[in-house]
């Protein structure tokens, strides 16, 4: 049987690997200025073609930038791990304090921004979240509606981000804790809920805030 032929990354990307390997090692440091190509070509031994193809990788993943007439800089010690992979690997209890990050600063905000028809959109997810749910997942549904309409009246465009990029997880999440633990008093729960709305409707920021946290502290002591 003839042998397989070892297939060889490309030269850029083994050059990029090399860099982001020394980075991760120190030698340069946070906002430190890269060595010009002259001296990094035969460094990793290649061509200056192969190591502008290297640097283009390393900006794209957020490591180094590139600035007109200046030079090449290091802007992360370390590839961010892949924001998905983050969240599947988290664990109920970090998802809820990372929520408690999230969302009393935007209860916060809430308070101070919203609009009347914001303020209207809360009051019906309210409503809805506190109606009878025909599965738990259709209870998790509603309550993310009634959070998101929270965030939506923060108008922080980051805050909104994040919190749907949570979704997906802190769904996964919410579901398989109420399977094991139900809420044990759904009147209080729904009492949480509509505290954190009349915060918001007072315009009083500093209640808005403990109210989220409140109700997401006494989510994770459920876990413990």
């Amino acid at each position: 049987m003839a042998d397989v032929p070892v297939l060889r990354a490309p030269l850029a990307d083994q050059a990029a690997d090399a860099l982001l390997a020394r980075i991760r090692a120190g030698e340069w440091a946070l906002g430190e200025k890269l060595p010009g190509e002259t001296t990094l070509a035969p460094q990793l031994g290649v061509g200056r073609s192969t190591v502008r193809e290297a640097i283009r990788q390393l900006a794209g993943r957020g490591m180094l930038q590139s600035r007109q007439g200046a030079g090449v800089f290091v802007t992360a010690l370390d590839v961010p791990e892949d924001w998905d992979a983050v969240l599947r690997r988290a664990g109920i209890v970090s998802v809820i304090e990372a929520r408690t990050a999230i969302e009393s600063e935007a209860a916060a905000l809430a308070a101070e921004r919203r609009t009347p028809a914001e303020l209207r959109a809360l009051r019906r997810a309210l409503q809805t979240r506190g109606e009878p749910a025909a599965t738990i997942e259709a209870h998790v549904d509603a309550d993310t509606a009634f959070h998101r309409a929270v965030v939506d009246a923060a108008h922080n465009d980051i805050l909104r981000e994040l919190f749907d990029g949570f979704v997906p997880r802190s769904r996964e999440a919410m579901v398989q804790m109420l399977r094991i633990r139900p809420v044990p008093d759904e009147s209080a729960d729904h009492d949480a809920h509509a505290a954190l709305v009349d915060a918001i409707a007072r315009q009083d920021p500093d209640a808005a805030a403990r109210a989220s946290r409140g109700h997401l502290a006494s989510l994770k002591s459920r876990l413990s």
